[in-house]
């Protein structure tokens, strides 16, 4: 099993440098560097497996530092490149250890995290593997209902001579009840029950109980005893009125738990998890201790870098799935490193991102990429979400461009947030026509420059206003 989880890893991370910069180019404007490094760091994962196995573990992922502004791309070029390799992604906050009720919290629960990801991952490959045979199951458990398997005989005798008498109902009863189902059978394959009303016995999804030792250590352990006795306590069952085409549904889903095998799954989670798995540690620059200075709430932002630098440098955390090695997952760091430099963060830490790399500020030119360039651009969504309506949305070129313009004026008079300018003008510009959209008789709507100034221009244009509304 292990040399085709290995087989299947190394079919999914195969791609050149090239041609995962080519992939993210088609949603992510601009940023080459920053993709560049990042499609070189999940390349070299790659040329490790092929390496001789004494070599593969003293060969650890080059981690990488990100640094630039909110919204310039940063979060979504790691999610992209999790999503291209089929990759266990998580993103985690590095300022949460620092707030009130999670001071002194386990950072190894971001490991813990990440293999839960990877096996709901792997689950639901699982799960797509075995729905063919889990809807042949589902049909014989429709038919159940409507025809009921026969009754066996209650002879008390029945223990002893069980053979004799099963074989003998079944020589005595098959020609009805088989051609029964084969009537129910054909009728819905044809589509004429779905929407008849049956009842049927669902199981009861026991309710996840809330976890009393979050945020301590014991959190592992609580995890632990849940689970045990979520194995232990039989599920409870009860009756339901619904559809053939909901009892479809719900039976492939029952069916195609029972052909999964859980402890498959745990296993080729937890090495998914360690050997392809990504984390994403934002705000990294928020926990770093500026200025050499080490009093009050500095202390507490290097005790989280303290926290974190086993988890990157290469543990064992021990999961509810077992031990979990972090030498090999891919740990990428950012921040916008404005009041903080990377050389604030401890030194053990900062020799753990060895490649850095900076992210640029959007320019006009950008966010005219941004608008329109995409795969599902932000033009196109609002066009689709207002075609809804049966509204047929256009920008003109001369309209984007201004939009651009004013995305880059206001991100240079207030803060810099990037692309996400982008949504709050958006939104700002199309409030009027969202609100009136449903009640228009005219639905073909061009956007234009002069459209954009009549609704933005006094807005952008007035520093104190835009501070506050854009």
């Amino acid at each position: 099993m292990q040399e085709k989880v290995e087989m299947e890893e190394s079919m999914l991370n195969e791609q050149t440098p090239r041609q995962i910069v080519e992939e993210l180019d088609r949603y992510i404007v601009g940023q080459k560097e920053a993709k560049r490094a990042v499609a070189i760091a999940l390349r070299n994962r790659w040329r490790s497996r092929q390496l001789d196995v004494a070599m593969q573990d003293d060969v650890i992922p080059k981690n990488i530092l990100m640094i630039g502004s909110t919204g310039v791309g940063k979060t979504e070029i790691a999610r992209r490149l999790a999503r291209l390799v089929k990759a266990p992604f998580i993103k985690v906050e590095a300022t949460k250890f620092t707030e009130v009720g999670y001071v002194g919290r386990d950072v190894e629960s971001i490991v813990r995290d990440l293999v839960e990801t990877s096996v709901r991952m792997v689950r639901q490959q699982k799960i797509d593997e075995v729905q063919e045979k889990a809807k042949e199951n589902a049909e014989e458990r429709l038919i159940d209902v409507f025809v009921p398997p026969p009754k066996k005989s209650a002879n008390p005798l029945s223990s002893i001579f069980s053979s004799d008498t099963e074989e003998k109902q079944e020589a005595e009863e098959p020609p009805k009840y088989q051609a029964g189902r084969e009537w129910v059978r054909k009728r819905l394959h044809k589509g004429e029950l779905e929407s008849d009303v049956i009842e049927i016995e669902v199981e009861e999804s026991a309710r996840p109980a809330g976890n009393m030792f979050a945020g301590s250590s014991l959190e592992s352990m609580s995890d632990n005893l849940q689970s045990m006795i979520g194995k232990l306590v039989p599920k409870n069952r009860r009756k339901r009125k619904v559809t053939v085409e909901q009892a479809r549904k719900i039976f492939t889903a029952e069916e195609a738990d029972k052909l999964v095998d859980m402890d498959v799954v745990a296993d080729e989670a937890v090495h998914a998890a360690e050997y392809s798995g990504i984390v994403f540690l934002d705000e990294i620059d928020k926990v770093a201790v500026s200025n050499g200075r080490s009093a009050g709430a500095d202390i507490s932002r290097e005790g989280v870098q303290r926290d974190i630098l086993p988890i990157v440098e290469g543990s064992t955390v021990m999961t509810k799935y077992g031990p979990v090695k972090t030498d090999h997952i891919l740990f990428i760091a950012a921040g916008a490193f404005h009041t903080a430099k990377p050389s604030d963060l401890i030194p053990e830490l900062q020799g753990r991102f060895p490649i850095r790399v900076e992210l640029k500020s959007l320019i006009k030119a950008d966010f005219e990429r941004i608008l329109t360039e995409p795969k599902n651009a932000l033009i196109k969504q609002y066009s689709a979400l207002l075609g809804v309506e049966g509204i047929s949305l256009r920008f003109a070129d001369d309209a984007v461009s201004r939009l651009a313009e004013l995305a880059e004026t206001v991100n240079e008079q207030t803060e810099d947030i990037g692309a996400r300018r982008l949504y709050t003008l958006l939104e700002k510009l199309l409030e009027e026509l969202s609100y009136d959209a449903p009640d228009l008789e005219e639905k073909d709507i061009v956007i234009d420059s002069a459209y954009v100034d009549r609704c933005l221009a006094d807005i952008a244009g007035d520093h104190d206003v835009s501070r506050f509304i854009l």
